[in-house]
């Protein structure tokens, strides 16, 4: 078992921010933050999302969906979440809110469902009353069925256009097989599900306008391939980009911008490796599949993603902020108008960051993953009232 840091350290690392030491050149200025807890014994949390009203959501992975009202997270879970395979990487994943939430009530939620043997990612919405889910739909079930625990990809992203994006990862590692061949290969075929992004009406359906409807190879509600498992996205308002973060194997994370009809090259290319040692694909680029903006090696195990829009942390307006498993950070990332990232710093957080939101009081909300001493944590500019 890993040993705790001091809790000096600990305090440490919530207030300053360290510049990354990376292939990226020089370090962006900007004020140090300090990490301030507002919730925890937190199980496994893995999304968080807000009401009308300020109310917070947060999934935990073992099957529970948690209300925060007035900052305190209450004691009992909301009832009426479906059941949910509970096992490695599987559980209840991805909570998002309705955009007419306030007329409709509907919330919407990921989760791994199935058996050890034959499981696979769904998509579900419930009308929230304040205190418990009624009217529970499922709008869209994977088709292809997996064995294991692994990859079940579940971000998902409201567009402007109320369509919303569901991203699903590639099935897992190998010796995972479907049809005969690794399960990965699956996030190249049109007609999988596997390693894909949909785009989805609020009703499950898939959306009109998607780049590959009425073609007979394809799925309808395809928006984009080659993904492994993207763990965070999120839009830019200001340019309409709409990023991710995704899971290479050994090293080779990667943040891509997502657009209609582009295949992102997995496992065709790609630049991780093996996990035990040698190179997963033959080259790392090729015509026709897009190149990521940006590869972490070593990789950070990039988790939940925001673009922040607002003013309580000066020249951070138009940043990426990728929170990092492994890397156990923040890492934020400054965009050049084209979109390429340039120089990026790490906010270190000391624990694993499983989601990292911007709430609508301005402030960046941090999700972090543990066995029952999870926490919502809130980055806060040193010196701020």
């Amino acid at each position: 078992m890993a040993r705790r840091p001091p809790p000096f350290l600990n305090w440490l690392a919530g207030v300053l921010l360290l510049p990354v030491l990376g292939s990226c050149q020089g370090a962006a200025v900007s004020a140090p933050v300090r990490s301030v807890p507002v919730v925890g014994g937190l199980e496994h949390p893995w999304a968080v999302a807000w009401l009308p009203g300020g109310d917070l959501l947060i999934t935990e992975r073992p099957g529970r969906l948690r209300l925060v009202r007035g900052g305190v997270l209450q004691a009992e879970p909301i009832r009426g979440v479906p059941e949910v395979l509970a096992a490695g990487q599987g559980g209840l994943l991805d909570v998002a809110v309705h955009p007419d939430f306030a007329t409709n009530r509907w919330i919407y939620l990921t989760y791994a469902a199935g058996s050890a043997d034959a499981n696979h990612t769904r998509l579900a919405r419930a009308r929230f009353d304040g205190r418990a889910l009624s009217d529970l739909q499922v709008l869209y079930a994977v088709p292809q069925r997996k064995s294991g625990a692994q990859h079940f990809g579940s971000r998902l992203l409201w567009l402007p256009d109320l369509t919303l994006l569901l991203a699903i990862g590639d099935g897992g590692n190998p010796p995972i097989e479907l049809e005969g061949q690794l399960i990965r290969t699956q996030a190249q075929n049109p007609l999988s599900a596997l390693g894909k992004v949909l785009r989805l009406n609020d009703d499950g359906t898939p959306a009109r306008g998607n780049p590959f409807a009425g073609q007979p190879g394809a799925l309808p509600g395809l928006w984009s391939l080659g993904h492994r498992n993207i763990q965070g996205m999120a839009l830019d308002p200001r340019t309409g980009r709409v990023w991710a973060s995704e899971h290479g194997a050994r090293d080779g994370d990667e943040l891509n911008r997502i657009e209609a009809s582009v295949n992102y090259g997995w496992p065709r290319v790609t630049h991780s490796r093996e996990y035990f040692g040698p190179p997963i694909a033959p080259a790392t680029s090729a015509p026709g599949l897009r190149d990521p903006v940006l590869v972490w090696t070593p990789a950070i195990a990039p988790s939940g993603l925001a673009v922040y829009d607002g003013d309580r942390y000066p020249g951070w307006r138009g940043d990426l902020f990728a929170g990092g498993l492994v890397s156990r950070q923040v890492h934020r990332l400054r965009l050049d108008p084209a979109g390429s990232v340039t120089p990026q710093q790490e906010i270190p957080i000391g624990a694993r960051v499983r989601d990292v939101r911007q709430g609508p009081d301005g402030y960046l909300y941090v999700l972090t993953d543990g066995a029952g001493d999870g926490q919502l944590l809130r980055l806060e500019p040193i010196g701020a009232p």
